[in-house]
């Protein structure tokens, strides 16, 4: 029986090995095709390049931290604005970067230092080891093995160490983040809804879609399982905290109709109600589509979809990679969400 036992054990690890290298080589494709279209993508490689470790400019103070539970480890980083008081109480903004990227490269890119140290506020950038995925993309996807579960852990663990170091207002805390970043951003926020004031999704898949590195592939070019994973704890119709997509229409990595899906699922679950769509533009950058998902007077999601956006952060720095400057702000756009909800 133990060789048998053995040679099973082994076969299944082969095969989790031979799912990884698909999934790697799809993403590459993607990313490949992405590019051949003109697009901002967030994946260039295989094994994209990160960006340097060094300390985003300007005013304030970036500090380098690390998060250990039973899962493991994760190192992060956390901005705090200049000039803080004994007596302040700061929100907290969690900024999840996507793949091909680190904590220095997604502050760089997103400029959200720049405005936590105008509106005063903490920023706290976990990040992914490369030993967890080789593309230093979170595995929100993987909620069959737990690795998933073990990741948010680990996030929530950061959080508490900002915690019990820093002055944060706990009443005040908000969720983001790009892409695998994204999806890993609304894992967190709806297995710990009472933690969070509000969560953005920028070009994310929602949770429930895949559970495994294959349905993963599938989710993000729009694909719905037959029955969704449960990979959320049953709650209370409208406790999950507001939500904001940003989605590009022309993103090929990640299927706007993902973008779509969430806030849909958000809105049904709070019995919301989709508004009059409205669209905005601010000067040359690309126009938006916002439509508000309300009950009760009560904005429960708004999806903000960006006409000529791909893969790429709306309204980052220019000449980096995974941004678009042409895009409306979307780092404004988040803060702006989360601090009409922290007003309530």
């Amino acid at each position: 029986m133990g060789p048998q036992v053995d040679r099973h054990d082994m076969a299944k690890r082969s095969l989790a090995l031979a799912w990884a290298r698909h999934f790697e080589r799809q993403w590459v494709a993607l990313a490949r095709s992405s590019m051949r279209a003109g697009k901002r993508v967030a994946a260039r490689s295989a094994r994209p390049a990160v960006e340097k470790r060094r300390a985003p400019p300007g005013e304030g103070n970036w500090s380098a931290g690390i998060a250990m539970g039973s899962t493991g480890a994760r190192r992060f980083r956390l901005y705090r604005p200049p000039g803080v008081r004994h007596t302040e109480r700061l929100p907290l903004l969690v900024m999840l970067h996507g793949c091909g990227q680190d904590a220095a490269g997604f502050a760089l890119g997103t400029g959200m230092n720049r405005i936590a140290a105008r509106e005063r506020f903490l920023v706290l950038y976990p990040e992914q080891e490369r030993l967890a995925n080789t593309q230093g993309c979170w595995n929100w996807f993987d909620t069959a093995s737990g690795r998933a579960y073990g990741e948010v852990a680990l996030i929530m663990k950061a959080i508490d160490q900002v915690y019990l170091l820093h002055p944060v207002d706990r009443a005040q805390v908000a969720i983001a983040g790009l892409s695998a970043g994204a999806s890993m951003a609304a894992l967190v926020a709806t297995r710990y809804p009472e933690r969070f004031k509000a969560i953005a999704m920028h070009s994310g898949v929602p949770p429930g879609t895949a559970h495994s590195t294959l349905s993963a592939l599938t989710a993000m070019q729009g694909h719905r399982p037959a029955r969704p994973m449960a990979t959320t704890p049953v709650i209370e119709v409208n406790a999950w905290p507001p939500l904001l997509v940003i989605h590009g229409n022309r993103d090929t990595v990640v299927s706007l109709d993902n973008g779509q899906g969430a806030v849909h699922a958000w809105a049904e679950a709070a019995g919301a109600g989709a508004g009059r769509s409205r669209t905005v533009q601010r000067g040359h950058r690309y126009p938006a589509t916002v439509t508000d998902f309300k009950r009760q007077g009560k904005a429960v999601a708004t999806l903000v979809q960006v006409d000529g956006l791909g893969h790429a952060w709306s309204g980052g720095a220019p000449k980096r990679q995974y941004n678009d400057p042409r895009g409306p702000d979307a780092s404004r756009l988040i803060w702006a969400f989360a601090a009409t909800q922290f007003r309530r």
